[in-house]
């Protein structure tokens, strides 16, 4: 049964840097950001920052059509989009479980002193990755975000990636 990470974290808790390395160990990694990038181009650039998410909704569904269509080809798959909210999590859980993975969530946990260091140095980005991000959109987006609970399968990721890979590969094996 193929494993479905979904990433949970605010913007630059470090889901994409997680997710590129866990594609450069077997796993396709999937990321909306990118997609509404390719489609539209830059955010706030090449088109209007409000505007963002009726742009994200048909590279969400894109991007999940992959998710499926991956999982059932027994691909291990890594979502590397934010899914701040339960029900969000919930949806993706139970795409992964139809399409026959096994849908583990992975959190990212990071303060907002941290997070506000990490967004300056990529607020200077232009790449697909490099939102440009407010410390009162930080603030917004901590208001928003559903921590995930403990009937969630959670895995907490500190920071130490062959941790995380020895957790999915305990998890993959615990399947049954």
């Amino acid at each position: 049964m193929p494993l479905a990470v979904l990433l949970v974290g605010l913007t630059g808790s470090g889901k994409t840097t997680v997710a590129q390395f866990l594609a450069g160990h077997g796993f396709v990694r999937l990321s909306v950001d990118e997609e509404v990038h390719r489609r539209h181009g830059r955010y706030g650039v090449d088109y209007p920052e409000h505007t963002y998410f009726e742009r994200e909704r048909p590279a969400v569904e894109a991007i999940r059509e992959r998710f499926v269509k991956e999982l059932r080809a027994g691909v291990d798959v890594v979502l590397d989009h934010g899914l701040w909210r339960r029900t969000d999590r919930d949806a993706w859980r139970q795409a992964a479980r139809e399409a026959g993975g096994h849908p583990v969530v992975v959190h990212l946990p990071a303060g907002r002193d941290e997070l506000l260091r990490r967004l300056a140095e990529r607020n200077r980005r232009e790449d697909a990755n490099a939102l440009t991000v407010t410390p009162e959109a930080l603030d917004d987006f901590f208001a928003r975000f559903d921590v995930p609970a403990e009937d969630e399968e959670v895995i907490v990721h500190t920071g130490d990636h062959d941790a995380l890979l020895a957790a999915l590969a305990a998890v993959g094996r615990g399947q049954g």
